[in-house]
């Protein structure tokens, strides 16, 4: 099968840092690669893939101090790989809802994975003018707010099974928190947990310039009136298995709609049960008791951490294995691309002289 994939330009594929979308965008064109398909990955041209690279920009833009327009570099992208459709069979976008007007005029199908939040007032008139627009989203619960949208499939994250393992370390000493400081995060909620566990946290998280002012006003005068608590920043993904290995637990205490949650299913490949509030995708991806704990508030969460020694990480790590594997999700995108393929319309032959 002849498939294009085509990520955002934000941050390379895979990311040097932080990036959960393009970090699936690699495990997903690496699998399929390795499943035998012809791929090309539309991206920035310091992204590193056994597919066919098709660079956009030289940088992923994250990076790239230059650029002041990144909407204008991802429009060009998308009206190259329209203009170059007909090579594929189907085309595989990362973009949200970017693609649907120009990729809805030529006769190639493609396929959108929204990778967002979808409960804002702004998505329901959009989503009212594409309603034909096949859509997949990456947990049931993020489909909630939107039920006019074509919604193809529901297929969660998988990450590659040996890219984050169990380390062979002692007793785990300290909670963790990772991924990105921001309101809906609630890093503050991990502090006070933390707190009141009389436990060491340690926070691995990048700050976005936007979050910048939140970061200095809030977070950090809990952190400097918490002495248990270490701020290490933003770590790459050579870092998390020991990271997260060696946690007691992942502190997942959200306050908005998740629409999947990738730090999740990385902790439970480390072994690492996952306390998290119950938010948005939470309830699909940890199964209560097993791989971690489902909680309301920060109570219920302290004592969910007093309760970890109830949690098997042998099981946790083969629920994983069974559930949340690139493969996995390979697998999942490929029977959709093949009922997507079959129900387009036969495409116009080219005369032959």
């Amino acid at each position: 099968m002849r498939i294009a994939q085509v990520a955002p330009l934000t941050e390379a594929v895979p990311p040097k840092l932080y990036g959960g979308t393009e970090r699936v965008i690699s495990w997903l064109t690496e699998e399929l690669v390795e499943q035998g398909h012809d791929v090309t990955l539309f991206a920035s041209g310091d992204s590193e893939t056994t597919a066919r690279l098709a660079p956009m920009w030289p940088r992923a833009l994250r990076l790239d101090g230059t650029v002041r327009d990144p909407m204008a570099l991802h429009m060009l992208m998308i009206e190259h790989v329209y203009r170059r459709a007909r090579e594929f069979d189907i085309i595989h976008m990362h973009l949200d809802y970017f693609p649907f007007s120009i990729m809805s005029r030529q006769s190639v199908p493609f396929i959108t994975t929204l990778h967002g939040r979808l409960d804002l007032r702004e998505h329901q008139p959009l989503f009212d003018a594409w309603r034909d627009i096949p859509v997949v989203s990456i947990s049931d619960s993020q489909r909630r707010p939107l039920p006019q949208a074509r919604w193809a499939s529901t297929i969660h994250h998988g990450l590659p099974t040996d890219l984050l393992t169990p380390q062979p370390t002692g007793q785990p000493e300290y909670l963790a928190f990772l991924g990105r400081i921001c309101p809906e995060k609630r890093v503050d909620r991990a502090i006070h947990i933390a707190e009141r566990c009389g436990l060491p946290l340690k926070i691995a998280a990048k700050v976005d310039p936007v979050d910048a002012d939140y970061f200095e006003d809030e977070i950090k005068p809990l952190l400097a009136r918490a002495p248990n608590v270490e701020f290490i920043g933003e770590i790459a993904d050579h870092q998390k298995a020991e990271f997260l290995g060696k946690a007691m637990a992942l502190l997942m205490p959200i306050d908005w709609p998740e629409p999947f949650g990738l730090v999740m299913i990385e902790s439970m490949a480390c072994g690492t049960p996952v306390v998290a509030f119950n938010r948005g995708s939470v309830p699909e991806v940890i199964e209560d008791g097993v791989t971690g704990y489902i909680v309301e508030d920060e109570i219920a969460a302290s004592q969910a951490v007093r309760n970890l020694d109830r949690i098997d990480r042998a099981v946790v790590r083969r629920r994983f294995e069974e559930r949340f594997t690139a493969t996995r999700m390979a697998e999942g995108y490929v029977d959709l691309y093949e009922q997507l393929i079959m129900q387009a319309s036969p495409r116009p032959r080219l005369a032959v002289a």
